[in-house]
């Protein structure tokens, strides 16, 4: 295995872990009828941040693992373990894909440029989840778990996920803006050919 594959593959596995831990200890619970909930939660910016870091595909699976895993130990995410999967690792996609393959921000020595294409990588790949998580959630509970309080639930999926969209947005950029020069710096940030 040489260098730049084992690099990833570590620092995947630290995504997975940093998404883990602040998607479960970090964020703030919201129970809904039926014994549901939603949350609260920086998981995303994590996500986000890894796809920055590593490139989507690597980025993604890092905050794909982590929180899934997370769902995993939460008596009740855990029905949602297989949604949280692809879901994260689409943000993990869509993210690496504007900053990289078309913004090309390791490339770029340009301030703004690295600016603007990881804001919009941020808020595009936010505001898909916007999107997917409360429908494909609405899907999943009416049709694979056969939930009647699924269209309850909607509203208030979209609220936190929203919500979470938003402060992760901010949270990533700033994150990423500032350890930018020292990850270059210190040969911790992915090449991509």
């Amino acid at each position: 295995m040489n260098h730049e594959k084992l690099w990833k593959l570590t620092m995947t596995g630290l995504f997975a872990a940093l998404s883990y831990v602040v998607f479960t200890f970090l964020q703030i619970k919201i129970p809904l009828p039926g014994g549901d909930a939603t949350s609260i939660h920086f998981g995303n910016a994590i996500c986000v941040l890894g796809a920055l870091v590593l490139g989507g595909v690597w980025g993604g699976l890092g905050g794909a693992v982590g929180m899934t895993i997370g769902d995993l130990f939460d008596p009740v995410y855990v029905i949602y373990a297989p949604k949280t999967f692809i879901l994260k690792f689409c943000i993990g996609l869509i993210a690496g894909l504007i900053a990289h393959r078309i913004g090309k921000i390791n490339e770029s020595k340009n301030t703004g440029h690295i600016l603007k294409y990881t804001i919009l990588a941020c808020a595009v790949s936010l505001g898909f989840n916007v999107i997917a998580d409360p429908l494909l959630g609405y899907v999943y509970k009416l049709a694979i778990l056969g939930q009647p309080a699924a269209q309850v639930t909607l509203a208030w999926n979209f609220a936190s996920t929203s919500i979470n969209a938003v402060t992760s947005c901010i949270a990533s950029v700033a994150i990423f803006m500032a350890l930018r020069p020292a990850l270059l710096h210190s040969g911790l940030m992915a090449r991509h050919r």
